[in-house]
């Protein structure tokens, strides 16, 4: 059921997208620089439709954000990184010492005694 409301949410959202992009086809000068302060022939422009910019800028913000966040969160990372080490280490640490404590005793004994 959640499978056909989502493919339902997806269909609309093309739906809106196709029909917003057919009413901005009119194409739009893009420059680099505005024409004052176009120096040393260095005014690069291009035209394209309206809906490529308005997508375009939606897109480059979204990455914007994803980036962001993703150094934002850097020192949560680190942290889980830094504990995850550290619980390693402390297993590593734990069957070295059930290993010395049961090295002579036969196994069902050891099991045994970890169960008691």
């Amino acid at each position: 059921m959640l499978r056909y409301i989502n493919y339902a949410f997806y269909a609309a959202l093309v739906i809106v997208l196709v029909l917003v992009a057919l009413a901005n086809r009119g194409t739009t000068e893009l420059r680099l620089l505005p024409n004052e302060l176009s120096f040393f022939g260095l005014n690069l422009s291009i035209e394209l439709p309206v809906f490529v910019v308005f997508f375009g800028g939606v897109v480059f913000g979204v990455l914007i954000g994803f980036c962001w966040e993703w150094l934002r969160e850097h020192k949560h990372r680190a942290e889980v990184s830094r504990k995850s080490r550290a619980l390693r280490r402390t297993e590593r640490e734990l069957a070295k010492i059930k290993g010395e404590k049961y090295a002579g005793q036969d196994d069902v004994l050891s099991l045994l005694d970890e169960a008691g």
